[in-house]
């Protein structure tokens, strides 16, 4: 979180959960809201962290990202969704990570 606060993010919601799907960070920079997933591994011998934000889990970011706009959304607001991956200590952020089709 401070990474993301170190750029200007305010971070707004924290483990978002609506039933048992969950959204890690919500974040905000003026009219721009990052749903967040964020995946760390010890090592690359079971893949690459991005590669488990799988087509299922991104299916349930957006319905959780869904809500909480409903819920939270202002007038003007832009929305993207965003990966941090995080492998033997070293963050890689990867910004518009994935688009969901309603937009």
């Amino acid at each position: 979180m401070r990474y993301l606060q170190s750029l200007g993010w305010e971070i707004v919601a924290h483990r978002y959960r609506v039933g048992r799907i969950e959204i890690d960070l919500i974040a905000r920079r003026g009219a721009l809201v990052a749903f967040i997933e964020v995946k760390a591994r010890r090592g690359l011998a079971f893949g690459s962290p991005f590669e488990a934000v799988t087509g299922g889990k991104r299916r349930e970011i957006v319905k959780v990202a869904r809500v909480w706009m409903d819920r939270h959304g202002q007038r003007g607001d832009v929305y993207r969704f965003d990966c941090i991956g995080i492998v033997d200590n070293r963050l890689e952020h990867v910004e518009d990570a994935f688009r969901p089709g309603w937009r």
